[in-house]
């Protein structure tokens, strides 16, 4: 049987036509050689079935990676470890805003702006180049929920409430020029194509296409604590309650991995993975 003809279930339920390129492209971009991505390929093409899910094939594939290079690994479970920064969105917010904070905005996180009607808390206002926008995010803590139409209205009428003010105030040093939404999944195609009417900016894991989340932090090598393969999980939200969100923030602030009682064998294992991370 032809790899394209094996069905996958997606993590919304749906049914997919397996795509070898698609795994493909996801294996290069952990920068793993052509050796190892040939390797994986066959182990993971040997083991499909009809009806394989998606979880199924990225777990195979994960361990595989993290044989080779436990940094590769962490590389690959990107997506899934953006999920991992729940249940809350405030972790998700602290690292959009490292991201924006990183391409050269100054930024506020959850601040409280007046608005021509009412007041409004803002996940994120961002300043560069004389021009502010207010950026709202939306996370999801659950695979295969997408983003529909309903956020981006309510968005743009917060944003236009926002924007009467704060442009009518000369005490402003700059005009409110933008209105972003940001979220970890994926946008539905009325979202978008009523983000670029109403001249929303819309960012998601995959959208714009090649300046979506998942290109933006593998160009910056913002990595959140969450792609670890080494910390526990519960080191992890030990971090993120300490508003440790990066990995190269833990490089910074070691101490923390001694607050955890992690032994300095450990210790040096997890800061080399996280330095090979960053660094490549």
């Amino acid at each position: 049987m032809k790899n394209n003809t094996f069905n996958i279930i997606k993590s919304s339920g749906e049914k997919a036509k397996f795509s070898l390129k698609k795994l493909k492209t996801s294996l290069i971009r952990t920068g793993a050689d052509k050796h190892t991505v040939n390797q994986i390929i066959d182990n993971v093409r040997d083991e499909l079935y009809q009806g394989i899910s998606t979880k199924e094939i990225y777990n195979r594939a994960f361990a595989l990676l993290k044989k080779e290079q436990s940094f590769l690994a962490s590389r690959y479970k990107l997506k899934k470890a953006i999920y991992e920064l729940g249940p809350t969105g405030f972790p998700f917010e602290r690292f959009i805003g490292a991201i924006l904070k990183y391409s050269g905005y100054n930024i506020e996180i959850n601040t409280i702006l007046h608005g021509q009607c009412i007041t409004h808390e803002i996940d994120i206002l961002a300043n560069k180049n004389g021009e502010t926008s207010v950026i709202e995010c939306k996370f999801h803590s659950e695979e295969g929920l997408n983003c529909n139409v309903k956020i981006p209205l309510y968005i743009h009428s917060r944003y236009n409430d926002v924007k009467a003010f704060w442009n009518s105030n000369p005490k402003n040093g700059s005009k409110l020029t933008k209105g972003w939404v940001v979220t970890n999944t994926r946008f539905t195609e009325d979202a978008i194509q009523y983000g670029k009417c109403a001249n929303l900016y819309l960012l998601s894991w995959n959208y714009p296409k090649s300046n979506g989340l998942k290109e933006r932090i593998d160009r910056l090598g913002l990595y959140p604590i969450t792609v670890s393969t080494l910390l526990s999980n519960q080191e992890k939200q030990f971090l993120l309650s300490r508003d440790v969100v990066l990995c190269r923030e833990l490089i910074g602030d070691a101490f923390y991995l001694d607050h955890l009682g992690i032994s300095e064998i450990r210790k040096s294992k997890i800061l080399n993975e996280i330095q090979m991370l960053c660094n490549n």
